[in-house]
């Protein structure tokens, strides 16, 4: 039986289903991802919460899903597209196949799909919504699309503790990557991963020596009512910003954010450090950037600009102790370059240790 994408400007493309065929039909907006390897960093990356993959590498599964590379507990696309996904897997970590673990938790894999045919339409047109189907004629217009702010779902709802160092980070948790706490930890930090809407009081009261701004999926301007308790919380003590958070962090200052055509994503885009004039490649996945232009009566400075395109990558802050960074330092999957960045935000926390806050 033939199974469907369909695009929102229309287009059609068929495939079969590699896993097994779904109840219904699945929508989300369509994303490509062009790594050669990181499939299982990416399903399980809360970045990618309600969107559907297409993995421009044609051949994707043959190193089997493993217990060592998963971001988070489950994976959180809506659905993957891939033109090769149901290869004999050989890797000594497997566990089982991508086919197996997608099975497992019900996420839908259409393979035998014209996968460069669908990332031009998207390079064309943008990130758009999608439904993958059995039906060859359907109107996505009358689909009724998960509209539910992504955050709210991904975030955990507990306050946990990782690690025992010497510097105490406290991680809020927009949905966060694993392999970003596990960084931490190796750099001698003591984590407590909060949920995204914990107040600077209850912050406060867990004495922390920095703050982490995590990952997360979604447009920004949605957690718009906790904009100015993120202002609070960045303001009174060492802060690194990742993705969303780097997002959030510009809000919080008076910038504001855009969607791009496309978005970034990848293991091998070029960015520019501004400061060090040095150009790494990085790991990214996000939809919005920051707007340059509404940073110009703010205190935040452009640090990181991407070689491509010229869009923002990261922030640093005139006054405070506060740093950004658009793409991912902690990579998983992809380039570790870009890690210094853990190293520079780790020197703000120890320089100002002791200090109960930046300022009041």
């Amino acid at each position: 039986m033939k199974s469907y994408v369909h695009l929102e400007n229309g287009d059609v493309f068929t495939g079969k289903w590699l896993t097994e065929q779904p109840e219904g039909n699945v929508t989300g907006e369509i994303v490509f991802f062009t790594g050669m390897t990181g499939y299982q960093e990416v399903l399980t990356d809360p970045s990618y919460k309600n969107q559907i993959v297409v993995f421009t590498y044609p051949l994707i599964g043959n190193y089997g899903i493993n217990h060592e590379d998963f971001e988070s507990s489950k994976p959180h696309v809506a659905g993957v597209i891939v033109h090769r996904g149901d290869l004999p897997h050989s890797h000594y970590n497997a566990n089982s196949s991508l086919v197996q673990y997608l099975d497992k938790w019900n996420i839908p894999m259409l393979g035998n799909v014209d996968t460069r045919a669908i990332v031009k339409r998207i390079r064309t047109n943008g990130s758009m919504q999608a439904c993958l189907t059995n039906q060859a004629d359907l109107k996505l217009a009358e689909i009724n699309h998960a509209n539910e702010a992504p955050v709210p779902v991904v975030s955990q709802k507990e306050i946990t503790v990782h690690g025992n160092g010497s510097h105490h980070i406290v991680l809020m948790d927009f949905g966060y990557k694993k392999s970003i706490v596990n960084y931490l930890i190796e750099k001698g930090c003591k984590v407590t991963v909060v949920p995204y809407n914990t107040s600077y009081e209850k912050i406060a009261s867990l004495q922390p020596d920095g703050i982490l701004l995590s990952n997360g999926p979604g447009d920004p301007v949605e957690l718009l009512p906790q904009i100015d308790n993120i202002s609070a919380v960045a303001s009174a003590y060492p802060t690194l910003g990742i993705c969303l958070g780097h997002q959030l962090v510009a809000l919080a200052f008076g910038g504001k954010t855009k969607k791009l055509l496309f978005g970034h994503r990848g293991a091998n885009q070029p960015v520019a450090d501004l400061v060090n004039k040095t150009v790494f490649m990085t790991s990214q996945n996000h939809s919005y950037v920051v707007d340059e232009s509404s940073l110009q009566q703010t205190d935040l400075q452009v640090r990181f600009l991407q070689v491509n395109d010229g869009s923002v990558e990261g922030l640093q802050h005139a006054k405070l102790p506060i740093l950004t960074a658009q793409f991912h330092p902690e990579a998983n999957p992809g380039p570790a370059e870009s890690s210094v960045i853990f190293d520079e935000f780790l020197q703000n926390v120890k320089s100002n240790s002791g200090r109960e806050k930046v300022y009041a």
